[in-house]
């Protein structure tokens, strides 16, 4: 795993196609798998059938999935271990995440800038 910023670690599972790759700004849409770091399931798109579109740096999602697409093709997959600052923090997610918690996420970039 290579180590992003603020702490997020980060792992390539298969690279996609292209040259272009995410940045700051760029418009995403991706599918995820959202683990806690024992494996148990906390949450799905794929599940649900509904990838999730966010625009890199508008603070719409968590910060780590931000900086997690950033330098990802399209058709790519990647593991990512956020911790608690760039996820939930001290607050959690009622209901589903307890504060403080390290998540673990597989995101695969479907598109991008479409």
């Amino acid at each position: 795993m290579q180590e992003g910023e603020d702490g997020l670690l980060f792992e390539d599972l298969s690279r996609g196609w292209g040259e272009e790759v995410v940045g700051h700004g760029d418009r995403v849409r991706i599918h995820y798998l959202g683990m806690f770091p024992d494996g148990r399931k906390f949450d799905s798109s794929l599940d649900r059938r509904e990838p999730i579109e966010f625009r890199v740096g508008d603070r719409s999602v968590i910060i780590g999935w931000e900086e997690g697409v950033k330098g990802m093709r399209v058709g790519g997959r990647r593991r990512l271990v956020v911790p608690p600052e760039l996820a939930y923090g001290a607050t959690g997610l009622e209901g589903v995440v307890p504060p403080d918690q390290v998540l673990v996420f597989e995101i695969q970039l479907l598109d991008m800038n479409w």
